[in-house]
Protein backbone atom coordinates (compact mmCIF):
# COMPACT_ATOMS: atom_id res chain seq x y z
CA UNK A 1 0.00 0.00 0.00
CA UNK A 2 1.11 3.56 -0.70
CA UNK A 3 1.66 5.79 2.29
CA UNK A 4 -0.26 9.07 1.74
CA UNK A 5 2.38 11.02 3.56
CA UNK A 6 5.09 9.60 1.30
CA UNK A 7 3.01 10.39 -1.75
CA UNK A 8 2.58 13.97 -0.64
CA UNK A 9 6.24 14.31 0.21
CA UNK A 10 7.11 13.11 -3.28
CA UNK A 11 5.30 16.11 -4.67
CA UNK A 12 2.04 14.40 -5.70
CA UNK A 13 -1.35 15.32 -4.32
CA UNK A 14 -3.13 12.96 -2.02
CA UNK A 15 -5.60 10.63 -3.68
CA UNK A 16 -8.97 10.00 -2.02
CA UNK A 17 -8.85 6.95 0.18
CA UNK A 18 -5.09 6.45 -0.23
CA UNK A 19 -3.83 4.63 2.82
CA UNK A 20 -5.28 4.45 6.33
CA UNK A 21 -6.51 7.43 8.25
CA UNK A 22 -3.42 8.94 9.97
CA UNK A 23 -5.46 10.15 12.90
CA UNK A 24 -7.24 6.85 13.36
CA UNK A 25 -10.63 8.50 12.95
CA UNK A 26 -13.47 7.33 10.70
CA UNK A 27 -13.79 9.09 7.38
CA UNK A 28 -16.71 11.50 7.17
CA UNK A 29 -16.86 11.77 3.38
CA UNK A 30 -19.37 8.90 3.08
CA UNK A 31 -21.64 10.39 5.73
CA UNK A 32 -21.57 13.79 4.05
CA UNK A 33 -22.24 12.23 0.65
CA UNK A 34 -25.18 10.24 2.03
CA UNK A 35 -26.62 13.33 3.67
CA UNK A 36 -26.31 15.34 0.47
CA UNK A 37 -27.92 12.54 -1.55
CA UNK A 38 -30.78 12.29 0.95
CA UNK A 39 -31.20 16.05 0.84
CA UNK A 40 -31.44 15.96 -2.96
CA UNK A 41 -33.90 13.06 -2.75
CA UNK A 42 -36.04 14.83 -0.14
CA UNK A 43 -36.25 18.01 -2.18
CA UNK A 44 -37.03 16.04 -5.35
CA UNK A 45 -39.69 13.96 -3.61
CA UNK A 46 -41.31 17.06 -2.17
CA UNK A 47 -41.35 18.74 -5.58
CA UNK A 48 -42.62 15.60 -7.33
CA UNK A 49 -45.29 15.03 -4.66
CA UNK A 50 -46.49 18.61 -4.97
CA UNK A 51 -46.54 18.44 -8.76
CA UNK A 52 -48.22 15.03 -8.78
CA UNK A 53 -50.87 16.15 -6.29
CA UNK A 54 -51.70 19.28 -8.24
CA UNK A 55 -51.74 17.37 -11.53
CA UNK A 56 -53.99 14.64 -10.12
CA UNK A 57 -56.39 17.17 -8.59
CA UNK A 58 -56.72 19.29 -11.73
CA UNK A 59 -56.88 16.27 -14.04
CA UNK A 60 -59.56 14.57 -11.90
CA UNK A 61 -61.54 17.78 -11.85
CA UNK A 62 -61.33 18.06 -15.64
CA UNK A 63 -62.37 14.43 -16.15
CA UNK A 64 -65.29 14.80 -13.74
CA UNK A 65 -66.37 17.99 -15.46
CA UNK A 66 -66.21 16.32 -18.86
CA UNK A 67 -68.17 13.28 -17.59
CA UNK A 68 -70.79 15.54 -16.00
CA UNK A 69 -71.13 17.44 -19.25
CA UNK A 70 -71.61 14.19 -21.18
CA UNK A 71 -74.25 12.95 -18.70
CA UNK A 72 -76.06 16.30 -18.98
CA UNK A 73 -76.17 15.97 -22.76
CA UNK A 74 -77.35 12.36 -22.42
CA UNK A 75 -80.12 13.42 -20.02
CA UNK A 76 -81.23 16.10 -22.47
CA UNK A 77 -81.29 13.52 -25.29
CA UNK A 78 -83.45 11.13 -23.18
CA UNK A 79 -85.84 13.99 -22.43
CA UNK A 80 -86.09 14.76 -26.16
CA UNK A 81 -86.78 11.09 -27.00
CA UNK A 82 -89.48 10.95 -24.32
CA UNK A 83 -91.06 14.17 -25.60
CA UNK A 84 -91.14 12.76 -29.12
CA UNK A 85 -92.93 9.66 -27.85
CA UNK A 86 -95.52 11.78 -26.02
CA UNK A 87 -95.98 14.03 -29.09
CA UNK A 88 -97.18 11.19 -31.30
CA UNK A 89 -100.34 10.60 -29.21
CA UNK A 90 -100.42 13.71 -26.99
CA UNK A 91 -100.68 11.40 -24.00
CA UNK A 92 -98.45 9.19 -21.88
CA UNK A 93 -100.93 6.36 -21.85
CA UNK A 94 -100.08 5.14 -25.37
CA UNK A 95 -96.56 6.59 -25.69
CA UNK A 96 -93.87 4.08 -26.79
CA UNK A 97 -90.95 4.68 -24.45
CA UNK A 98 -88.98 1.57 -25.29
CA UNK A 99 -86.34 3.59 -27.22
CA UNK A 100 -85.87 5.77 -24.14
CA UNK A 101 -85.34 2.73 -21.91
CA UNK A 102 -82.94 1.15 -24.43
CA UNK A 103 -80.88 4.35 -24.73
CA UNK A 104 -80.59 4.65 -20.96
CA UNK A 105 -79.63 0.99 -20.57
CA UNK A 106 -76.93 1.21 -23.27
CA UNK A 107 -75.35 4.24 -21.59
CA UNK A 108 -75.39 2.72 -18.11
CA UNK A 109 -78.19 4.92 -16.79
CA UNK A 110 -81.53 4.14 -15.12
CA UNK A 111 -84.44 6.35 -16.20
CA UNK A 112 -87.89 7.08 -14.88
CA UNK A 113 -90.43 9.08 -16.87
CA UNK A 114 -93.01 11.03 -14.88
CA UNK A 115 -96.00 12.97 -16.13
CA UNK A 116 -96.83 16.57 -15.33
CA UNK A 117 -98.49 15.52 -12.07
CA UNK A 118 -95.46 13.55 -10.99
CA UNK A 119 -96.89 10.10 -11.58
CA UNK A 120 -94.52 7.45 -12.86
CA UNK A 121 -95.20 6.56 -16.47
CA UNK A 122 -92.36 4.09 -16.99
CA UNK A 123 -89.23 3.13 -15.10
CA UNK A 124 -86.04 1.19 -15.90
CA UNK A 125 -85.31 -2.03 -14.09
CA UNK A 126 -83.09 -1.31 -11.14
CA UNK A 127 -83.99 2.37 -10.98
CA UNK A 128 -84.66 2.17 -7.26
CA UNK A 129 -81.30 0.45 -6.67
CA UNK A 130 -79.32 3.03 -8.68
CA UNK A 131 -77.42 5.25 -6.25
CA UNK A 132 -75.37 7.40 -8.61
CA UNK A 133 -75.80 11.07 -9.35
CA UNK A 134 -79.33 12.05 -10.41
CA UNK A 135 -80.45 14.44 -13.14
CA UNK A 136 -84.07 15.60 -13.71
CA UNK A 137 -84.46 17.40 -17.05
CA UNK A 138 -87.95 18.62 -17.97
CA UNK A 139 -89.77 17.06 -20.97
CA UNK A 140 -90.97 19.96 -23.11
CA UNK A 141 -93.03 19.64 -26.29
CA UNK A 142 -93.73 22.76 -28.37
CA UNK A 143 -93.01 24.98 -25.41
CA UNK A 144 -95.23 23.03 -23.07
CA UNK A 145 -93.88 20.97 -20.19
CA UNK A 146 -95.45 17.55 -20.23
CA UNK A 147 -93.35 15.66 -17.71
CA UNK A 148 -89.97 14.97 -16.19
CA UNK A 149 -87.18 12.49 -16.96
CA UNK A 150 -85.37 11.33 -13.80
CA UNK A 151 -81.98 9.79 -14.63
CA UNK A 152 -79.72 7.97 -12.18
CA UNK A 153 -76.28 6.44 -12.71
CA UNK A 154 -75.96 2.69 -12.26
CA UNK A 155 -72.15 2.58 -11.90
CA UNK A 156 -71.47 1.59 -15.50
CA UNK A 157 -71.27 3.54 -18.70
CA UNK A 158 -69.95 7.09 -18.35
CA UNK A 159 -69.44 6.84 -14.59
CA UNK A 160 -67.43 3.66 -14.96
CA UNK A 161 -65.35 5.23 -17.72
CA UNK A 162 -64.84 8.25 -15.49
CA UNK A 163 -63.52 6.08 -12.66
CA UNK A 164 -61.31 4.03 -15.00
CA UNK A 165 -59.82 7.18 -16.53
CA UNK A 166 -59.11 8.65 -13.11
CA UNK A 167 -57.44 5.44 -11.93
CA UNK A 168 -55.29 5.23 -15.06
CA UNK A 169 -54.30 8.87 -14.69
CA UNK A 170 -53.32 8.41 -11.04
CA UNK A 171 -51.28 5.31 -11.90
CA UNK A 172 -49.46 7.24 -14.62
CA UNK A 173 -48.73 10.10 -12.23
CA UNK A 174 -47.51 7.67 -9.55
CA UNK A 175 -45.22 5.94 -12.04
CA UNK A 176 -43.81 9.24 -13.26
CA UNK A 177 -43.27 10.36 -9.65
CA UNK A 178 -41.43 7.13 -8.83
CA UNK A 179 -39.22 7.48 -11.91
CA UNK A 180 -38.48 11.11 -11.01
CA UNK A 181 -37.59 10.08 -7.46
CA UNK A 182 -35.22 7.39 -8.78
CA UNK A 183 -33.56 9.85 -11.14
CA UNK A 184 -33.29 12.37 -8.29
CA UNK A 185 -31.63 9.75 -6.07
CA UNK A 186 -29.11 8.78 -8.77
CA UNK A 187 -28.40 12.42 -9.58
CA UNK A 188 -28.05 13.25 -5.89
CA UNK A 189 -25.57 10.43 -5.38
CA UNK A 190 -23.52 11.55 -8.39
CA UNK A 191 -23.51 15.22 -7.35
CA UNK A 192 -22.78 14.35 -3.72
CA UNK A 193 -19.86 12.18 -4.78
CA UNK A 194 -18.52 14.98 -6.98
CA UNK A 195 -18.79 17.44 -4.09
CA UNK A 196 -17.41 15.19 -1.36
CA UNK A 197 -14.43 13.85 -3.32
CA UNK A 198 -12.40 17.09 -3.02
CA UNK A 199 -13.59 17.52 0.57
CA UNK A 200 -12.27 14.05 1.35
CA UNK A 201 -8.92 14.98 -0.18
CA UNK A 202 -8.81 18.08 1.97
CA UNK A 203 -9.54 16.03 5.09
CA UNK A 204 -6.84 13.49 4.23
CA UNK A 205 -4.26 16.20 3.53
CA UNK A 206 -5.13 17.93 6.81
CA UNK A 207 -4.75 14.74 8.81
CA UNK A 208 -1.48 13.85 7.10
CA UNK A 209 -0.16 17.32 7.92
CA UNK A 210 -1.39 17.00 11.51
CA UNK A 211 0.54 13.74 11.74
CA UNK A 212 3.74 15.64 11.02
CA UNK A 213 4.16 15.56 7.24
CA UNK A 214 4.57 19.24 6.30
CA UNK A 215 4.82 18.38 2.60
CA UNK A 216 1.19 17.22 2.33
CA UNK A 217 -0.74 19.10 -0.37
CA UNK A 218 -4.17 18.77 -1.94
CA UNK A 219 -3.07 19.66 -5.45
CA UNK A 220 -5.35 20.39 -8.39
CA UNK A 221 -8.94 19.22 -7.99
CA UNK A 222 -11.94 19.12 -10.31
CA UNK A 223 -14.71 20.75 -8.32
CA UNK A 224 -16.77 23.89 -7.96
CA UNK A 225 -14.95 27.20 -7.90
CA UNK A 226 -15.30 27.64 -4.14
CA UNK A 227 -13.81 24.20 -3.45
CA UNK A 228 -10.92 24.87 -5.85
CA UNK A 229 -10.25 28.13 -4.02
CA UNK A 230 -10.41 26.28 -0.69
CA UNK A 231 -7.90 23.69 -1.90
CA UNK A 232 -5.59 26.42 -3.23
CA UNK A 233 -5.87 28.34 0.05
CA UNK A 234 -5.06 25.17 1.98
CA UNK A 235 -1.97 24.53 -0.14
CA UNK A 236 -0.89 28.15 0.32
CA UNK A 237 -1.36 27.83 4.06
CA UNK A 238 0.60 24.58 4.08
CA UNK A 239 3.39 26.23 2.11
CA UNK A 240 3.45 29.19 4.52
CA UNK A 241 3.59 26.83 7.51
CA UNK A 242 6.39 24.90 5.85
CA UNK A 243 8.33 28.10 5.26
CA UNK A 244 7.73 29.27 8.82
CA UNK A 245 8.94 25.93 10.14
CA UNK A 246 12.07 26.21 8.01
CA UNK A 247 12.63 29.75 9.25
CA UNK A 248 12.27 28.54 12.84
CA UNK A 249 14.82 25.82 12.27
CA UNK A 250 17.19 28.22 10.58
CA UNK A 251 16.71 30.66 13.45
CA UNK A 252 17.66 28.02 16.02
CA UNK A 253 20.66 26.98 13.94
CA UNK A 254 21.77 30.60 13.42
CA UNK A 255 21.41 31.39 17.10
CA UNK A 256 23.44 28.33 18.05
CA UNK A 257 26.10 29.30 15.54
CA UNK A 258 26.24 32.95 16.65
CA UNK A 259 26.35 32.11 20.36
CA UNK A 260 28.88 29.29 20.05
CA UNK A 261 31.87 31.50 19.24
CA UNK A 262 31.69 34.01 22.16
CA UNK A 263 30.78 31.25 24.60
CA UNK A 264 33.73 29.14 23.45
CA UNK A 265 36.08 32.13 23.77
CA UNK A 266 34.76 32.93 27.25
CA UNK A 267 35.08 29.31 28.33
CA UNK A 268 38.62 28.95 26.99
CA UNK A 269 39.69 32.28 28.52
CA UNK A 270 38.29 31.47 31.96
CA UNK A 271 39.80 27.97 31.92
CA UNK A 272 43.16 29.47 31.00
CA UNK A 273 42.89 31.91 33.92
CA UNK A 274 41.80 29.17 36.34
CA UNK A 275 44.58 26.81 35.23
CA UNK A 276 47.22 29.56 35.46
CA UNK A 277 48.07 29.28 31.80
CA UNK A 278 47.22 32.95 31.29
CA UNK A 279 47.64 35.88 33.61
CA UNK A 280 44.63 38.11 34.43
CA UNK A 281 46.14 41.06 32.59
CA UNK A 282 44.02 44.04 31.52
CA UNK A 283 44.31 42.87 27.90
CA UNK A 284 43.09 39.38 28.73
CA UNK A 285 40.22 40.69 30.84
CA UNK A 286 39.36 43.24 28.14
CA UNK A 287 39.12 40.47 25.56
CA UNK A 288 36.75 38.53 27.79
CA UNK A 289 34.74 41.70 28.38
CA UNK A 290 34.41 42.21 24.59
CA UNK A 291 32.90 38.75 24.25
CA UNK A 292 30.47 39.48 27.09
CA UNK A 293 29.44 42.69 25.30
CA UNK A 294 29.00 40.70 22.10
CA UNK A 295 26.65 38.34 23.91
CA UNK A 296 24.79 41.31 25.33
CA UNK A 297 24.35 42.77 21.86
CA UNK A 298 22.94 39.47 20.63
CA UNK A 299 20.46 39.38 23.50
CA UNK A 300 19.50 42.96 22.70
CA UNK A 301 19.03 42.05 19.05
CA UNK A 302 16.76 39.19 20.05
CA UNK A 303 14.72 41.54 22.23
CA UNK A 304 14.45 43.95 19.30
CA UNK A 305 13.31 41.10 17.08
CA UNK A 306 10.65 40.06 19.59
CA UNK A 307 9.48 43.66 19.85
CA UNK A 308 9.24 43.87 16.06
CA UNK A 309 7.13 40.70 16.04
CA UNK A 310 4.67 42.47 18.35
CA UNK A 311 4.89 45.81 16.56
CA UNK A 312 1.44 45.44 15.04
CA UNK A 313 0.05 45.33 18.57
CA UNK A 314 2.17 48.12 20.01
CA UNK A 315 2.21 50.73 17.24
CA UNK A 316 1.19 54.20 18.38
CA UNK A 317 0.35 55.91 15.12
CA UNK A 318 -0.05 59.61 14.63
CA UNK A 319 0.37 62.06 11.81
CA UNK A 320 4.05 62.83 11.21
CA UNK A 321 6.37 63.94 8.42
CA UNK A 322 8.57 61.29 6.83
CA UNK A 323 11.04 64.00 5.77
CA UNK A 324 11.39 65.28 9.36
CA UNK A 325 12.01 61.77 10.67
CA UNK A 326 14.64 61.22 7.95
CA UNK A 327 16.33 64.52 8.84
CA UNK A 328 16.41 63.60 12.55
CA UNK A 329 17.95 60.20 11.78
CA UNK A 330 20.54 61.81 9.49
CA UNK A 331 21.44 64.37 12.18
CA UNK A 332 21.97 61.60 14.76
CA UNK A 333 24.47 59.86 12.45
CA UNK A 334 26.14 62.95 10.96
CA UNK A 335 29.32 62.68 13.05
CA UNK A 336 29.77 59.01 12.24
CA UNK A 337 29.53 59.81 8.52
CA UNK A 338 32.10 62.59 8.94
CA UNK A 339 34.45 60.29 10.87
CA UNK A 340 34.20 57.67 8.13
CA UNK A 341 34.87 60.22 5.39
CA UNK A 342 31.51 59.61 3.69
CA UNK A 343 29.32 62.38 2.30
CA UNK A 344 25.67 62.33 3.38
CA UNK A 345 23.35 64.14 0.95
CA UNK A 346 19.77 65.05 1.79
CA UNK A 347 16.90 65.56 -0.65
CA UNK A 348 13.88 65.82 1.60
CA UNK A 349 10.40 67.09 0.77
CA UNK A 350 7.42 67.12 3.13
CA UNK A 351 5.68 63.72 3.11
CA UNK A 352 2.92 63.35 5.73
CA UNK A 353 2.27 59.79 6.89
CA UNK A 354 0.32 58.08 9.65
CA UNK A 355 2.92 56.10 11.57
CA UNK A 356 4.68 55.43 14.87
CA UNK A 357 7.57 57.95 14.91
CA UNK A 358 9.71 55.84 17.25
CA UNK A 359 9.63 52.71 15.08
CA UNK A 360 9.91 54.65 11.84
CA UNK A 361 12.95 56.57 13.17
CA UNK A 362 14.55 53.23 14.06
CA UNK A 363 13.93 51.87 10.54
CA UNK A 364 15.49 54.94 8.88
CA UNK A 365 18.46 54.83 11.27
CA UNK A 366 18.98 51.17 10.41
CA UNK A 367 18.98 51.91 6.67
CA UNK A 368 21.50 54.74 7.09
CA UNK A 369 23.70 52.60 9.37
CA UNK A 370 23.81 49.80 6.80
CA UNK A 371 24.74 52.29 4.08
CA UNK A 372 27.47 53.65 6.32
CA UNK A 373 28.88 50.15 6.97
CA UNK A 374 29.10 49.14 3.33
CA UNK A 375 30.25 52.41 1.75
CA UNK A 376 34.03 52.95 1.59
CA UNK A 377 35.71 56.20 2.60
CA UNK A 378 35.24 58.93 0.01
CA UNK A 379 31.88 57.48 -1.01
CA UNK A 380 28.46 59.09 -0.91
CA UNK A 381 25.14 58.22 0.72
CA UNK A 382 21.95 59.99 -0.39
CA UNK A 383 18.73 60.01 1.59
CA UNK A 384 15.66 61.35 -0.19
CA UNK A 385 11.99 61.57 0.75
CA UNK A 386 8.92 62.91 -0.98
CA UNK A 387 5.37 62.15 -2.07
CA UNK A 388 4.65 59.94 -5.07
CA UNK A 389 0.96 59.83 -5.91
CA UNK A 390 -0.88 58.40 -2.93
CA UNK A 391 2.34 57.16 -1.32
CA UNK A 392 5.29 58.64 0.54
CA UNK A 393 8.65 57.26 -0.62
CA UNK A 394 12.01 57.34 1.17
CA UNK A 395 15.18 56.14 -0.55
CA UNK A 396 18.66 55.54 0.86
CA UNK A 397 21.24 55.16 -1.91
CA UNK A 398 24.95 54.45 -1.41
CA UNK A 399 27.99 54.09 -3.64
CA UNK A 400 29.25 50.92 -1.99
CA UNK A 401 30.16 47.60 -3.56
CA UNK A 402 26.56 46.47 -3.82
CA UNK A 403 24.88 43.16 -2.98
CA UNK A 404 25.45 39.95 -4.97
CA UNK A 405 22.38 38.79 -6.93
CA UNK A 406 22.28 35.52 -4.96
CA UNK A 407 22.13 37.41 -1.66
CA UNK A 408 19.68 40.12 -2.68
CA UNK A 409 16.45 38.05 -2.26
CA UNK A 410 17.53 37.01 1.26
CA UNK A 411 18.70 40.25 2.82
CA UNK A 412 15.41 40.62 4.73
CA UNK A 413 15.70 37.14 6.28
CA UNK A 414 16.49 36.95 9.97
CA UNK A 415 20.17 36.43 10.86
CA UNK A 416 21.16 36.37 7.21
CA UNK A 417 24.55 37.88 6.52
CA UNK A 418 25.71 37.95 2.93
CA UNK A 419 29.12 37.64 1.37
CA UNK A 420 29.84 41.36 1.75
CA UNK A 421 29.11 41.26 5.52
CA UNK A 422 31.51 38.55 6.61
CA UNK A 423 34.11 41.09 7.75
CA UNK A 424 31.62 43.53 9.31
CA UNK A 425 30.13 43.17 12.79
CA UNK A 426 26.41 42.64 13.16
CA UNK A 427 23.79 40.04 13.90
CA UNK A 428 21.90 40.10 10.62
CA UNK A 429 18.46 41.05 11.96
CA UNK A 430 18.41 44.81 11.28
CA UNK A 431 16.81 44.63 7.84
CA UNK A 432 14.46 41.84 8.98
CA UNK A 433 13.21 44.07 11.80
CA UNK A 434 12.93 47.06 9.46
CA UNK A 435 10.92 45.11 6.87
CA UNK A 436 8.57 43.77 9.53
CA UNK A 437 7.95 47.20 11.05
CA UNK A 438 7.30 48.74 7.62
CA UNK A 439 4.88 45.93 6.80
CA UNK A 440 3.08 46.54 10.11
CA UNK A 441 2.59 50.16 8.94
CA UNK A 442 0.95 48.94 5.74
CA UNK A 443 3.99 49.76 3.61
CA UNK A 444 6.84 47.87 1.95
CA UNK A 445 10.62 47.87 1.98
CA UNK A 446 12.52 46.82 -1.15
CA UNK A 447 16.16 46.73 -2.26
CA UNK A 448 17.98 47.03 -5.57
CA UNK A 449 21.72 46.82 -6.16
CA UNK A 450 24.40 47.02 -8.85
CA UNK A 451 27.64 45.16 -8.25
CA UNK A 452 30.80 47.20 -8.81
CA UNK A 453 29.01 49.75 -10.98
CA UNK A 454 30.59 53.18 -11.50
CA UNK A 455 29.33 55.17 -8.53
CA UNK A 456 26.46 52.76 -7.93
CA UNK A 457 25.81 50.52 -4.98
CA UNK A 458 22.59 49.67 -3.17
CA UNK A 459 19.30 51.51 -2.99
CA UNK A 460 16.78 50.79 -0.22
CA UNK A 461 13.24 52.04 -0.91
CA UNK A 462 10.67 52.53 1.85
CA UNK A 463 7.07 53.15 0.73
CA UNK A 464 4.19 54.15 3.02
CA UNK A 465 0.63 55.33 2.41
CA UNK A 466 0.30 59.08 2.73
CA UNK A 467 -1.81 60.53 5.53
Amino acid sequence: MTDPGAAAAAGGPLAPGAGPDPAGQPARGGTLGLRLALAFLTVALAAVALLAGLTAAFAAADVSRLAGQQRGELASAIAVFAGAAWDRDNTWSFADLSLVLDLAAKTGEAVQIRDQAGHVVVSSDGFAAASGPQLSPAIVVRGRRVGTAVIRSTGSGLNAADDVLKSALLRAIAGAAGLAALLALLTGLAVARRITRPVTRLIEATRVMAAGDRAARVGEIRAAGELRELAAAFDQMAGALDRQEQIRRNLVADLAHELRTPIAILQAGHEALLDGVAEPTPAELGSLRDEVLRLARMVGDLQTLAAADAATLNLTRRRCDLAELAAAAADSLARRFEAAGITLDRQLAASPVLADPHWLHQVITNLLTNALKFTPAGGRVTISAGPSGTEAVLRVTDTGAGIPPDDLPRIFDRFFRGQQATQISGSGIGLAVAAQVVQAHGGRLTASSELQGPGQGTQMTLTLPTA
